[in-house]
């Protein structure tokens, strides 16, 4: 039986960013994980260049049931915090549009700093370590937990869940971190793939067949009202690209999704000003000055652009054209899953944990952080800032 003051299950993003701060504070930490490397999904993210953070990260950024859970996190441990930490290593970044940053070479480097920052804090990490079981210490006098694992037992006083979720299990993800919740009574909502393509039904699947590779820049809505304006993606299996993956956090299974295609003009304005300019041209050929020619093929074959030349276009028929294209709608069949969603919606209920030091309300010295938790950011760096701020959080407490 080892003993330590702090174990966390998990070489992820939090649990990583965990350690170093409690090993900092002068606690023995052991960190355990099954991979054969630390954060696998760091090392895949963004490409493999890791969007490690978002410079815009606000609370607003973050789907939780308690929307007030964020707060605390994210205001102590900022971005900026988190850029001035690979500065100090000499990490060589660039910016993206909407205030997404990135490794100019490679997530690799990332993931040294992290460990760096793990071997100058004394903690020692064990892979290729499987958690079997978790007991409470029988113990009047001190708080503690047992944890057994494929090769040692190590008993502790802070046990930190940082297993992430359900996404990507070809790189180990595993329920271990909810399981460990029930176990102690806590209440775990329920998962679901998010920042996750649609897949089409078959019917939409045959029609768009063809147009695999197609981006175009459009503004999605859900049926909440929840929108964003980036591109979507035609995929061999339905439909992809940053605003999809964004409203598939908002998307529920039967719900439809609404397309606005030309999100940067007024199409009625536009097939009135080209019915007097370029009459004797082609609806199909103007129109593929907008958008993709395979795209207006297969709504001419729909029937929804007819292959005439403007001029012949009745008033009600440019309103029933404007609107499909800047109203687009499709229901998607459902999504990829987690087999490539890049997080888990859902998990350990928030109202379970305090929000400063993400430990469990009931269970003393259980501390849940990151993805395994009801917590998820939209897509461009923002899951990992709530890694990096739950991370010291907690770091900071146990």
């Amino acid at each position: 039986m080892i003993t330590t003051d702090v174990l966390i299950i998990g070489a992820g993003a939090a649990g990583l960013m965990c350690a170093a701060q409690a090993g900092y504070r002068g606690k023995r930490v052991v960190v355990v994980d099954m991979g054969k490397k630390p954060a696998r999904k760091i090392l895949i993210s963004g490409g493999g260049r890791s969007n490690f953070t978002n410079e815009n990260a606000t609370p607003e950024n973050y789907l939780c049931q308690n929307p007030h859970f964020v707060k605390s996190a994210l205001s102590r441990y900022s971005s900026q915090d988190f850029i001035d930490l690979v500065d100090r290593h000499g990490l060589k970044y660039h910016h993206k549009t909407l205030g997404q940053l990135f490794c100019d070479d490679s997530a690799q480097d990332l993931v040294d700093i992290l460990m760096t920052e793990c071997e100058w804090a004394g903690v020692q990490i064990n892979l290729r370590t499987e958690v079997l079981s978790v007991k409470p210490t029988n113990s009047d006098h001190e708080q503690g937990y047992i944890v057994t694992t494929s090769d040692k037992s190590y008993q502790c006083k802070s046990l930190v869940v940082a297993s992430g979720g359900l996404t990507m299990p070809k790189l180990g993800a595993t329920p271990i971190g909810y399981k460990i919740a029930e176990q102690f009574g806590l209440n775990v909502l329920e998962t679901l793939a998010a920042l996750v393509p649609f897949t089409l039904h078959e019917h939409d699947k045959q029609r768009f067949d063809g147009l695999s590779g197609i981006s175009l820049p459009t503004e999605v809505t859900s049926e909440d009202g929840t929108r964003f304006k980036e591109n979507i993606l035609f995929t061999h299996r339905g439909l992809s690209g940053p605003a999809i993956l964004q409203i598939s956090s908002f998307w529920r299974a039967g719900q439809a999704v609404t397309i606005n295609l030309l999100p940067e003009i007024n199409l009625n304005e536009t097939l009135v000003q080209w019915q007097h300019e370029q009459g004797q041209k082609s609806v199909k050929n103007l129109l593929s000055t907008l958008l993709p020619k395979r795209f207006v093929d297969v709504l001419v074959k729909d029937g929804v652009i007819a292959d005439k030349p403007i001029k012949q276009l009745n008033h009600p028929e440019i309103s029933a054209l404007s609107d499909y294209l800047h109203t687009w709608q499709i229901k998607p069949n459902g999504t990829e899953g987690y087999r490539t969603a890049e997080v888990t919606l859902g998990g350990v209920n928030t109202d379970e944990l305090s929000s400063k030091t993400f430990e469990s309300k009931k269970q003393p010295g259980l501390f849940f952080i990151g993805e395994v938790i009801d917590v998820t950011g939209w897509l461009g760096g923002y899951n990992f800032q709530f890694c990096w701020a739950s991370g010291y959080a907690c770091g900071q407490a146990v």
